[in-house]
């Protein structure tokens, strides 16, 4: 795609975002239906559907050939990564979104061919939207962002997934405590914000494809190295233990953890 029609549509997908923000901030006010997916802990409610609904709806309008993989089923059936898709997170941190009204974030990414192009996460509280990709660069509310500095494990905080800390997979517990502490916060995309921004140096947890597609593209434009915990390439169709991270923690990390 040329840069020109890139640039475009990246304006055209914050703008969707923005949309997509402000249709849930005002459900939030309104009745909400919440149902348990695989359990208790695995949420999903009326504005999760409503708002892929939507953002489904936008992208066929952007890019009517693409493929659509969307978590909770509203897009295409995607078995391949060939051609343009668009991986959408309606709502990231469900759980938080339905108990503490905070904390959740949007998040869209665009890859051709299965390269990251374009990558969205929006900080719905915060109103914080990390936008962009490699060709066009990647901006904070319109501004353009520097990257993070490459700071190593035991000189930054560490984004820790609650479950993999405390079973302690993957020696998360010696990860946690060779970094200054950890920062547990319940969302992927909010959590890898804060690596973008250079809050923390690195995020490891199970997700799955719509938890770190955005982030992949962000992290990557920045700098950052966006790996299987074993620091294999991620699988952009399946689900996995992801860590996003500088390079001098990443190195670090895969020590511990091998």
């Amino acid at each position: 795609m040329e840069l020109a029609a890139l640039a475009e549509l990246n304006a055209s997908a914050q703008a969707v975002m923005r949309q997509a923000r402000a249709q849930v901030l005002a459900k939030m006010g309104t009745k909400m239906t919440v149902a348990e997916k695989t359990g208790r802990k695995d949420l999903v409610t009326n504005v999760d559907r409503s708002n892929e609904h939507f953002l489904v709806q936008q992208i066929r309008r952007l890019d009517p050939a693409a493929q659509i993989l969307a978590e909770e089923g509203l897009g295409d059936e995607v078995k391949s990564m060939a051609g343009h898709v668009w991986i959408v997170d309606p709502i990231d941190g469900t759980m938080n979104f339905v108990h503490q009204r905070n904390h959740f974030a949007i998040m869209m990414a665009f890859y051709i061919d299965g390269e990251p192009t374009l990558g969205y996460i929006y900080d719905v509280m915060g109103d914080k939207l990390y936008a962009g990709g490699p060709a066009v660069g990647v901006t904070l509310n319109a501004e353009p962002l520097a990257a993070p500095l490459d700071v190593s494990l035991a000189d930054g905080l560490f984004g820790a997934s609650a479950p993999l800390l405390i079973h302690d997979r993957f020696n998360m517990q010696q990860v946690v405590s060779t970094s200054l502490g950890p920062r547990i916060v319940g969302s992927a995309g909010i959590q890898i914000s804060q690596v973008l921004a250079g809050e923390l140096v690195g995020y490891l947890s199970y997700l799955r494809p719509w938890d770190f597609a955005a982030g992949r593209v962000l992290g990557e434009s920045l700098g950052l190295v966006i790996s299987q915990v074993d620091g294999t390439p991620v699988n952009m169709l399946s689900s996995g233990a992801v860590l996003i991270a500088t390079k001098s923690a990443q190195r670090a990390i895969l020590a511990i953890v091998k």
